[in-house]
């Protein structure tokens, strides 16, 4: 009987060590091919799911005709007002044209040898002028 006892024992223990290397590996595996499930990893996804697309530059000679995103802030003095359209040297000297129109919020109209300061969008709208 004690030979039988030992006999069970050594099989049942090299079954144990036999399920528990197949099933550990099994799990190297699996954890090898899965992506991570972290909150964070998730959270950063779906925050870039909705992200508002932007859209491209305007081709040359392409300028906006209303309000829009903001794409910079330009300050300098008024050269030319022809119409909707200022050219504003800024503090660089760069010359910029600009289109106001009624979407433009300003405070009165400029004129030539105002200093102004305008948030433009890229096809150079003045989304707004002080």
């Amino acid at each position: 009987m004690e030979k039988a006892k030992k006999l069970i024992l050594t099989v049942l223990m090299s079954t144990v060590a036999i399920v528990a290397l197949a099933t550990t590996s099994a799990l190297a595996k699996d954890s090898k091919n899965t992506k991570p499930s972290h909150s964070s990893a998730k959270a950063a996804a779906e925050a870039t799911s909705h992200v508002p697309e932007q859209s491209d530059a305007p081709k040359a000679g392409q300028q906006d005709s209303q309000p829009g995103p903001a794409w910079r802030t330009i300050g300098g003095t008024v050269k030319n007002v022809h119409g909707d359209i200022y050219t504003v040297e800024d503090y660089e000297g760069n010359q910029v044209k600009l289109r106001v129109g009624q979407g433009t919020k300003h405070i009165h109209k400029k004129k030539v040898g105002d200093t102004v300061r305008a948030e433009i969008t890229r096809g150079g709208f003045a989304n707004s002028i002080q």
